[in-house]
């Protein structure tokens, strides 16, 4: 059986091939599942999606009839899938429910130092010979106040390297983490959060509610010299609000590697095109604000984690296994 695999990173191609190699044939694809590419999809059983994958009411009918029963997602994330429709269609949908949490912690933390110590406009310089420092100004982390909205794996990682920072450690989640509680983190409520933190970062799963957590009113409440992070999902920021509060000089830097309109932009060389989103290029002609592409996963250890699970959802759905990865059917109709 060969199974087909969309919005394959030139990087992943390898890796992909290796890991179903023995088990079946793969065919890679750089271009996204979207409504234009889902014939492609057609005769295949078993497709392999990415995290920009879209798969709405349209897509998941042409997949059906086309033939595929199998979804398999290489992300955590499935907010772009429409499950209700999935499942009255009788597809199966899997993803990838645990990865590394290190490489989104990780990279957070790097957003946040490099708008701290504004690395990107001091490389910038110094490619010109200008090593002048003026404008280069950051403040030690140590004693500063991190807050952390969402305290899962991956929030509690990033806990543990602000931790290691010597930060004071604020906490929002439906449910206080242990770990973090022992490393001294304080949970309160978001208000709170947002008014005393010097650095916030998003780790929540974008859902109904937790779109646009940070919308006008928290971006308002935040200190104006305060650092905002996001790699977890775009939806979470109201994005015209914040470009509405940096047009008025507010926080000391900000570090997206999402973004709530990325689909069709992120993973794509757009380099020659005319850009349409007007917030988007607004947002990037900020000195204080770094985007980058949906990255903070894409590392060898995750990447390699997220494959080698996508391989195994494989394998439990041709031997009728069912795993905490499938996401339909559900388990009270399974």
């Amino acid at each position: 059986m060969e199974i087909l695999a969309f919005g394959v990173q030139s990087d992943e191609k390898p890796l992909i091939e290796k890991a179903f190699e023995g088990h079946h044939d793969v065919r890679c694809l750089d271009v996204f599942l979207n409504e234009d590419t889902a014939p492609i999809a057609a005769g295949y059983e078993i497709i392999s999606t990415s995290v920009n994958a879209t798969l709405n009411h349209r897509v998941l009918q042409t997949l059906a009839a086309g033939g595929t029963q199998l979804i398999a997602q290489r992300s955590t994330g499935f907010n772009n899938i429409d499950l209700r429709v999935a499942e009255r269609l009788g597809l199966t949908v899997a993803r990838v429910s645990y990865y590394s949490p290190y490489s989104v912690a990780e990279f957070a933390w790097t957003l946040a130092m490099a708008v701290n110590r504004r690395i990107v406009r001091a490389s910038t310089r110094t490619r010109d010979f200008d090593f002048r420092l003026d404008g280069l100004l950051g403040r030690d982390l140590r004693g500063r106040t991190v807050g952390v909205l969402g305290t899962g794996k991956i929030g509690e990682a990033f806990t543990r390297i602000a931790h290691g920072f010597g930060m004071n450690l604020l906490g929002w989640d439906v449910a206080e983490n242990p770990n973090c509680v022992a490393l001294g983190m304080k949970y309160v409520d978001k208000e709170q959060l947002f008014a005393e933190a010097d650095v916030i970062s998003l780790h929540v799963p974008l859902l109904p509610t937790t779109e646009h957590l940070v919308d006008a009113a928290a971006l308002r409440a935040m200190k104006d010299d305060a650092i905002l992070v996001n790699s977890s999902r775009g939806g979470l920021i109201d994005t015209k609000a914040l470009v509405t509060e940096l047009r008025a000089g507010r926080f000391a830097g900000v570090g997206l590697d999402v973004y709530e309109a990325e689909a069709g932009l992120f993973f794509l060389d757009k380099s020659l095109d005319v850009v349409e989103d007007d917030t988007l290029a607004r947002l990037v002609t900020f000195p204080n604000v770094l985007v980058t592409s949906h990255q903070a996963y894409y590392t060898v250890d995750a990447v390699g984690q997220i494959i080698e699970t996508t391989v195994q959802n494989v394998l439990d759905y041709q031997a009728g296994r069912r795993s905490e990865n499938v996401l339909v059917p559900a388990e009270s109709s399974s």
